[in-house]
Order: C-alpha cells, then structure tokens, then sequence
C-alpha cells in the first residue's frame, strides 16, 4: 500500500467495493469534482493539506479503508503530518491583559437627569394649562357671536295645516236602558255610562266612532243620518266602528 499513491489506493478501493464516484460523493457531501482529483492525486481543489485530510478521511470511510492508516499514507508521501502547536504561542499566557476598571454608579448625574426631566414635565404641564385656557376662551367668545346678524327679521315657517278628517255623526236612541261607551278615533272617550230608556244621545267627531253597546237589541242607531240595522241580538254585547259619510259600518 506504500508503494502506491493515495489517489491510487482510493480508487482501487473504491472499485472493489463496487462504488461509483457519484455514490461515494453522496455518502461523503464531497463534490464528484474533487473526488476525481483525488483519485489523480491533484488535492488542489479540496482548499489545502488540513481539508485535504479531511477529505481522505471521509473518502477511505466510505470505501472500507481505515481512514486514519490513509491520512498517515499521505502524510508520509507529503512531507509528514503538521507539527502541533503549542497552547502558549497560541493563547500567550504571560501577556497582561488590561481589564477596564469598574466603577459604581454616577448619583450625580443620575440626579441632574432627575432633574430634567421633572423640569420638562412641569413646563408642559403650563404649557397644556395655557393652551386649554386659550382653546375656552376661544370656545366663548365662539358662543357669545350671535348667529343671527342684529336687525335681520326672522321669519317663521308657516305651519302645515292638519288635512281636516270627515266628520262622523252617531245618534243612539235607548229603547231599554243599556250601557253605552263611545270613543273618537284617538280614543278619547265621548260617553260613558246607562243610557237610559226613552232617551237620545248624539256625538260628532272627526274620522271615527268607536262604540260599545251592552245589549244591541235595546236601541237604536244612526250614522250620518242612516239607519244601522243587523246591529245584533237582544241581550248581545257588540262593538262597531263607524267612519264619515260614504264608509260603510264594520
């Protein structure tokens, strides 16, 4: 194995494993380019002797050789492995090292930040206190304007007259005494109570008549001039509505 060179031994042991370039570059992360010219004993591409290493390792692993036998191989064909170094040369140990002093807080300057900062707050305090004042004397003054200019004559909007409803005529005469209720259209009440027999009653009212009449067959009614009739039975407590001339009782 001495005899041969490093690109020589990975490649015939590559072969014997029955591993491809492409194989071994997917078992390695190591690029299908490089591994070519390691087998050609070129290890120019891998980036110096210390990657070089790395690269033979990684290599002789995944074709079954002992990795560490291969890069003492190529450490003998190239000069021999790197001397160590040594920690002291590394780390210099005996160099002074000039820490900076610590030192504790600064009160003083702690306290004229203090004090600026309460300086600050105060004047925007009369700041904000002068400008509200300026903004209700502002709103004042704004109010005590008159929005209407001395001497202008106001006019009033004429007022919409209400559309006048029909008026409705309602005359009940009481053959027997019967309780009797009328309401207009808002319900204000127009009578209530006994209308005694013998006795006529008559009420006027705009757009509608509400009635309630304990015993239909003790009286008799009339509205708008017309005569009421199928009202309801003797004894029979019923409720009607009835509206100006030309709408027909319900």
């Amino acid at each position: 194995m001495q005899d041969q060179s490093i690109g020589a031994v990975l490649t015939a042991a590559r072969q014997s494993a029955g591993l491809t370039v492409a194989q071994v570059s997917a078992t390695t992360n190591i690029r299908e380019t490089i591994i070519h010219r390691m087998e050609q004993d070129d290890y120019g591409q891998c980036g110096g002797d210390f990657y070089a290493r790395g690269h033979i390792r990684a290599v002789a692993r995944a074709v079954g050789l002992d990795p560490e036998s291969t890069v003492h191989l190529f450490d003998q064909q190239h000069g021999g492995a790197p001397e160590p170094v040594a920690a002291s040369a590394v780390f210099q140990a005996d160099r002074k090292i000039n820490l900076p002093e610590r030192r504790g807080p600064n009160w003083t300057a702690a306290l004229g930040v203090a004090l600026a900062i309460v300086m600050v707050f105060g004047l925007m305090r009369v700041l904000g206190d002068a400008s509200d004042q300026v903004r209700t004397a502002d709103v004042r003054a704004a109010s005590a304007k008159p929005s209407v200019p001395p001497n202008t004559p106001i006019t009033e909007m004429p007022r919409a007259k209400p559309a006048k409803k029909g008026m409705v005529t309602l005359r009940i005469k009481a053959n027997r005494s019967s309780y009797v209720n009328v309401r207009d259209a808002e319900g204000r009440k127009l009578f209530a109570g006994t209308l005694k027999a013998g006795k006529t009653s008559t009420w006027r009212a705009e757009g509608k008549v509400n009635v309630l009449i304990a015993d239909a067959g003790a009286v008799s009614v009339q509205v708008n001039g017309k005569k009421v009739t199928g009202l309801g039975d003797t004894g029979e407590a019923v409720r009607r509505s009835f509206g100006p001339p030309k709408t027909q009782a319900r």
